[in-house]
């Protein structure tokens, strides 16, 4: 079952246009960063279904609704890149439900300054909403100096499928550098908190942390998994709140979204 089979929902296909992106004064090579926000809100109408009442795009992030309650993340500009400042807003109002995916993978490209790049997620869920968030990998190009930052705040009832995937690289080169971190409350109440690096070979090739792997991902689902199950490549951690942690890793893409797959059913959860 998906997000948007627990309410139906309204289609709109005339998104508001792309507020114009901002960009900084221009590094030594004269490369301009780019400050970005993008929006996606949702409301219930008078039927009870979902309405994407809000969809602001600042490229390179640009949204677009591909069917009722489902909005697609489309790269419209090549990003991120060193320099830039990213953010995505995502309000999910009561009673609502929202799916959020990636036509393609995010590149994420180092700049001529040296400068960090910041991909900031923020998801607030209301009572009774749902989200499920499941966009494609992030690929950390060499060179890169990024940092993801997701904030996610639940309503005690709210649902949420969230998957992240991160690849270390294209293919025969190391990756850049990343810091993830990932926070999560429910009620007020801290659910998961997560952080970690990739692109640091002191701890990328540790058999403690992802030995021979090449990409690292996770999922978090609300609901506790009755148990803690191991499989390969695979693990699910029921949390001390109503959540449960899917990670895997993988020697490639597609065997990491297996990974991840796997533990998802494993957890009895993933199946919404």
């Amino acid at each position: 079952m998906t997000a948007t089979d627990s309410a139906p929902a309204s289609f709109h296909d005339s998104p508001a246009p792309a507020r114009p992106v901002r960009p900084e004064p221009a590094g030594p090579a004269g490369r301009r960063s780019m400050r970005a926000r993008a929006a996606i809100v949702t409301r219930r109408d008078s039927g009870g279904r979902t309405v994407l009442a809000t969809m602001r795009s600042g490229p390179p992030l640009t949204v677009r609704a591909t069917a009722p309650g489902r909005v697609h993340l489309v790269s419209t500009a090549a990003g991120p890149l060193g320099g830039d400042d990213l953010a995505l807003d995502i309000e999910v109002a009561p009673g609502t439900a929202l799916e959020v995916r990636s036509v393609a993978s995010t590149l994420v490209l180092p700049g001529t300054t040296g400068a960090e790049s910041v991909m900031t997620v923020t998801a607030r869920v209301g009572a009774g909403a749902s989200l499920r968030f499941a966009p494609e990998p992030a690929v950390l190009a060499s060179g890169c100096l990024h940092r993801a930052v997701v904030r996610l705040d639940l309503a005690e009832d709210a649902r949420v499928f969230w998957r992240e995937e991160i690849v270390f690289g294209r293919y025969g080169e190391r990756p850049g550098r990343c810091h993830s971190r990932f926070d999560a409350v429910v009620g007020g109440v801290p659910l998961l908190r997560q952080e970690f690096v990739v692109g640091d070979p002191r701890i990328d090739g540790s058999p403690a942390v992802y030995g021979d792997a090449r990409c690292v991902g996770s999922t978090l689902i609300t609901g506790r998994a009755p148990e803690t199950v191991v499989g390969d490549g695979w693990a699910v951690l029921p949390l001390a709140g109503p959540g449960t942690l899917v990670s895997a890793l993988g020697r490639d893409a597609v065997e990491l979204r297996r990974r991840l797959r796997d533990g998802e059913e494993a957890s009895t959860l993933g199946r919404w």
